[in-house]
């Protein structure tokens, strides 16, 4: 019973990691994400030099700026507005630009990860041999005949494919 538990915690969490790096490599949130972070980080420097020799300003130092960033931008509404025009300016750029970053990130991600099936029909057949694979055991003697057959033709399958592409290229 325990070494069933633990092969089923292994399994998601192989699981989570090809979820992870599904995410990562085939949609665009890993370059995005990067972006949005690097332009937060200019923007709020912007903010940051434009500010800082304003008598009153509230934004006084680099980490205030960053938090300024965050708040403007995710429309938490407690940013307090800046002093000088050109922060003004700086900061309604980051505001409009953050914003629509921040949330096309997440809707091309999603979108792009739920679109991949469709876009690669092979890719659920391969999740489905992995799954059966992991069912093995469950299988009757008559089921795993079946598999046999089943493997056998799909090689023979393949190694005609494979003979078909070589003579394309030859």
């Amino acid at each position: 019973m325990t070494n069933n538990f633990a092969l089923r915690k292994i399994k998601q969490h192989s699981r989570f990691k090809r979820f992870i790096n599904d995410v990562s490599v085939h949609t665009p949130f890993t370059r995005l994400a990067l972006l949005l972070i690097v332009l937060w980080l200019l923007f709020s420097a912007g903010i940051f030099l434009a500010e800082r020799n304003i008598e009153g300003a509230s934004i006084d130092s680099y980490g205030e700026a960053l938090y300024w960033g965050v708040a403007a931008f995710s429309t938490a509404g407690i940013a307090e507005k800046p002093m000088s025009g050109a922060a003004e300016l700086i900061g309604g750029l980051w505001i409009v630009v953050g914003s629509v970053l921040f949330f096309g990130t997440i809707v091309s991600t999603v979108t792009a990860y739920f679109m991949r099936p469709f876009q690669r029909p092979h890719k659920k057949i391969i999740d489905t041999i992995e799954y059966n694979l992991e069912q093995l055991n469950d299988l009757t003697p008559d089921e795993l005949d079946l598999l046999r057959e089943t493997v056998d033709t799909l090689i023979v399958h393949v190694e005609h494919l494979k003979k078909r592409q070589s003579n394309k290229l030859a």
